[in-house]
């Protein structure tokens, strides 16, 4: 077994509560389908067959998911507040090789054997997919009237391949200057500097990674602290070297930070000869040799998708989008099944889009128009209603003569009869009174 393969579902969805604050992030309906099943099919079409999903009882209770792959279900405490770090710290014990983490919140197409070759080619610390960041255009419903909050940019700097990673730093971190390294620069003199993409939150990870973490419980993110961190780590010689102790008390301060370093958890090859180039006189590099026979320990590359579909679904607004997109996914990723359940009953089949989604046993009346759309299953839309543009979850009825659009229906709504709505979020278990706007 090369990898182990991690899928995170545990966090409680803190950008989009307006759909999370009763819908479990991880099931939140994607196409009809809980929004875990895409990394998981992404897996499985790459090839795995045993996946750990760190997740809540209350989820893994819900979940219903057509996999062959066997699903290792590791729960966290509802009352544990734990960042993605201290969830792979949780479960270190089932490490035992090299690790590929995703979060249950990737949607993509992406090739993964792009991200998993770059590791193996490398023998690389970390490799990472980015993709070019997508800012919804359409209308949020709900959101009239709320400020959008600002989103920080990250600078990722990468060499002239593109591939090796050589500094990452957020904006929010910043103060107004952008500085870079000289160690960095040494190496690699031309450095492209990029913004505006997005961390898809997959990454493949050395053991040791893991074993780094165990120890150092000051990380608590994956994304904001560990991978950083990695990516500095690249142009520092470890801890242990560095020289200049004074006395007693700083050097066991040192000794402390040597056993926190990332360096003294990678194993070494040919231990004997490690010694040999200090004590040589026919090496010939001048100086402090630290540098020398450290360098390239530490390795970070980045697959940056150019095509494809990829979103992080972390806001209201990337849900409802890749809603929007999920049936040209879905035909990218092969899937033979029809948009329109078998069991669902339409009246008029000429009226529904050739792009609309509708679920399993779900009945739509006489002269009902839908485009655009996607119906859950086991829904109820009589006659004469107009949908456009909108996401209906499970069990929701849409009462004779509605007009839906732009909106988002969550689970066992009742729109009444005559309702006019238009970019709205209705939320769970609510109902829209007759000629209600």
């Amino acid at each position: 077994m090369e990898f182990q393969a991690v899928v995170m579902a545990a966090g409680g969805g803190s950008r989009m509560t307006d759909l999370t604050s009763s819908i479990p992030k991880p099931l939140l309906p994607v196409g009809n389908r809980p929004l875990l099943w895409y990394p998981l099919n992404l897996l499985e079409r790459a090839g795995f067959e045993e996946v750990i999903v760190i997740t809540r009882k209350e989820i893994q209770k819900m979940l219903n998911l057509d996999t062959k792959m066997k699903l290792d279900f590791v729960c966290i405490s509802d009352n544990m507040d734990m960042g993605t770090a201290d969830s792979l710290r949780h479960i270190h014990q089932k490490i035992k090789t090299d690790v590929l983490v995703l979060s249950c919140d990737l949607i993509t197409d992406v090739d993964l054997y792009k991200v998993v070759d770059l590791f193996r080619t490398h023998d690389a610390t970390l490799s990472m997919l980015m993709k070019k960041t997508h800012e919804p255009t359409e209308v949020v419903p709900g959101q009239k009237g709320k400020k959008k909050p600002v989103e920080q940019r990250d600078f990722i700097g990468v060499d002239d391949t593109g591939k090796r990673l050589l500094f990452m730093a957020n904006e929010a971190d910043l103060d107004e200057e952008l500085v870079i390294k000289r160690s960095i620069l040494q190496k690699h003199p031309r450095m492209h500097i990029r913004t505006g993409l997005m961390d898809a939150h997959l990454y493949c990870l050395k053991k040791y990674v893991v074993d780094f973490l165990v120890e150092n419980r000051a990380i608590t993110s994956l994304r904001s602290e560990l991978i950083p961190h990695l990516v500095r780590k690249q142009f520092s010689s470890p801890t242990s070297l560095q020289q200049g102790l004074d006395n007693k008390e700083e050097d066991q301060k040192k000794k402390e930070q040597a056993s926190l370093d990332i360096y003294s958890f990678i194993k070494e090859d040919n231990s004997l000869l490690k010694p040999a180039p200090d004590n040589s006189c026919w090496n010939d590099h001048r100086g402090d040799m630290n540098e020398t026979l450290y360098e390239g320990k530490v390795r970070c590359y980045v697959h940056i998708m150019k095509e494809g579909l990829c979103y992080r679904v972390n806001t209201l607004g990337l849900y409802i989008e890749a809603n929007r997109q999920v049936s040209k996914l879905l035909l990218n990723l092969g899937l033979e099944e029809p948009l329109v359940h078998g069991s669902a009953q339409i009246t008029d089949r000429g009226m529904i889009g050739s792009d609309s989604i509708i679920g399993s046993s779900t009945q739509v009346g006489e002269k009902t128009s839908i485009k655009h759309s996607i119906i859950g299953s086991m829904c109820t839309v009589k006659d004469k209603v107009k949908i456009t543009n909108c996401i209906i979850m499970n069990c929701v009825t849409i009462e004779e003569g509605c007009c839906l659009q732009g909106s988002v229906i969550c689970h066992n709504a009742v729109i009444e009869k005559g309702a006019d709505v238009k970019d709205c979020l209705i939320g769970s278990d609510q109902r829209l009174e007759t000629k209600g706007k």
